[in-house]
């Protein structure tokens, strides 16, 4: 397999905050409420893995270094299994397994089924994210997983609502995103190789 170094890289960072923030909440280092504080920061982990996900074409565009791409499904997929977390954090940590409950949260907070959306939109994505849904759906399987920048939107839109008080944090992801969705423009695309090639020549003469 190729960039197999690569991948088991972005396997053990993906894979060792999950188990740390565990460690932490074991060690009661998180504070007198670990449970929020792990639903939390999945929720963020979440955001953040889509974020890079997005950023691996243009990054590819950017430098030409095919490694870029060969990750990106490997971190959809992690992006996935943290919003799994995430939600099952939340419904141990927060709804104590009382399902009935569920119903109450949404009404009291909106931004609970913007978060939903996001999950079964994900879901869809993972399930599709192999060589047999594309093969199957040709090209609609694209069209279909231009669902990830609406599920951006919704991520992002989720968290606002969250932390409405304090907006900082919030901005640095949003602008983030927005960078990432113009970068993914065709005209910009289209630009891109070739703002790259002509900074390679000057580069060569200095």
């Amino acid at each position: 397999m190729r960039y197999s170094f690569w991948r088991i890289g972005v396997f053990i960072a993906a894979a060792i905050w999950p188990l740390y923030w565990l460690y932490e909440a074991w060690g009661s280092v998180l504070g007198p409420d670990p449970g929020k504080v792990l639903v939390d920061r999945l929720g963020l982990g979440t955001l953040v893995l889509l974020l890079i996900t997005l950023a691996m074409t243009p990054m590819q565009k950017l430098t030409g270094w095919p490694g870029w791409i060969a990750v990106r499904r490997q971190l959809g997929l992690w992006c996935f299994a943290y919003v799994v977390l995430h939600l099952s954090a939340y419904g141990v940590f927060i709804l104590g397994l009382d399902w009935s409950q569920l119903g109450v949260e949404l009404r009291k907070r909106p931004y609970i089924f913007v978060g939903s959306l996001g999950f079964v939109l994900l879901l869809v994505l993972a399930l599709t994210s192999n060589r047999y849904s594309q093969r199957r759906l040709g090209a609609r399987w694209k069209k279909l997983h231009r669902l990830v920048y609406l599920i951006l939107g919704l991520g992002l839109l989720h968290m606002l609502w969250i932390v409405r008080a304090d907006l900082k944090e919030w901005a640095v992801y949003a602008s983030i995103g927005a960078l990432l969705l113009v970068l993914r423009v065709p005209a910009v695309m289209r630009r891109i190789p070739r703002l790259m090639a002509k900074k390679q020549p000057s580069a060569t003469k200095t």
